[in-house]
């Protein structure tokens, strides 16, 4: 079976994908989607129940809270998309380098990323975005910043693996250009461990940029963002605790998706694991059977 034929195989992983991509068009066609403006407000419809008007029911200002969020789809997973490619480039880059060159070249690097490790990415993004201030572009270059030496390090390792290779041996010994061999032999070979590294890492970000706009330190309001949604309902808790429910379910559906599906790309890039996991659902169907007999 190829890559593909075990993913699709999978049935957690195509709801998985289904559900990222439904989340990605209404964010892209949050504009036609949206009943409302997410800005407007309407003091006298504060805190309105579920209606044909407002699907989800209004905030604390009469904002419709289906069209923020659906607009916050754009500043929540859209930007957490574009932090982890960026971060992805460039440990990539790097993790490559590193990998490949070896010697002084990987010495240098991977010392800079041992400077880098040394501090908690948590507290270092934190001290980032205080520096900086807050902000989404902020938030965006202190998650690249906390996480760039971690994709370096482990991406250096899979180079590593790959280039001790017989084939990527005799490529050199053949004489083919070193931007020859990382384009053809390289880069591909890494490119399954990096797409798993990058969807179990976008649910991080995620959660990053929610819970800094939470605090106060990412978003600012009135733009709609999840994690300030969150921030604004958290004051009436007790008396309107449903105003969490909508963004709370959102954070939570879309990183449960990234995070099973990360582990469905790593079952399928490996046919051991995917063999296993065939073993033990045909052995729980067996059961299962037994059992209703």
């Amino acid at each position: 079976m190829t890559f593909w034929s075990r993913l699709m195989a999978d049935k957690i992983a195509v709801l998985c994908m289904a559900v990222i991509l439904l989340f990605i068009v209404a964010g892209i066609f949050a504009p036609m989607i949206a009943p409302h403006d997410p800005l407007k407000m309407n003091v006298l419809q504060k805190y309105s129940g579920i209606s044909q008007t407002y699907p989800l029911g209004t905030d604390q200002l009469g904002r419709c809270v289906l069209s923020r969020l659906l607009f916050g789809i754009r500043t929540t997973i859209f930007y957490a998309m574009i932090t982890t490619f960026i971060t992805i480039a460039i440990g990539t880059l790097l993790g490559v380098m590193a990998g490949f060159f070896r010697g002084k070249v990987d010495e240098f690097i991977m010392r800079i990323c041992d400077i880098m490790l040394s501090f908690p990415a948590e507290v270092m993004i934190l001290a980032i975005v205080g520096v900086l201030g807050p902000g989404l572009l902020n938030v965006v270059i202190a998650n690249i910043i906390a996480k760039w030496a971690w994709y370096t390090r482990m991406i250096r390792s899979v180079v590593i693996q790959y280039t001790d290779k017989n084939y990527i041996r005799f490529a050199k010994v053949s004489g083919c250009k070193t931007s020859h061999i990382m384009r053809k032999h390289v880069l591909p070979g890494v490119s399954g461990e990096v797409a798993v590294f990058s969807t179990l890492d976008t649910g991080w970000v995620i959660l990053n940029i929610s819970a800094l706009s939470f605090l106060g330190l990412g978003i600012q309001a009135p733009t709609p963002e999840w994690g300030m949604m969150l921030n604004e309902a958290k004051n009436v808790m007790i008396t309107h605790p449903t105003q969490m429910l909508a963004p709370g379910f959102a954070i939570l559906i879309i990183v449960a998706s990234f995070n099973f599906l990360g582990d469905s790309l790593q079952s399928a890039l490996n046919p051991k694991i995917f063999q296993k996991k065939g073993r033990k659902l045909n052995v729980f169907t067996r059961n299962k059977k037994l059992i209703s007999e």
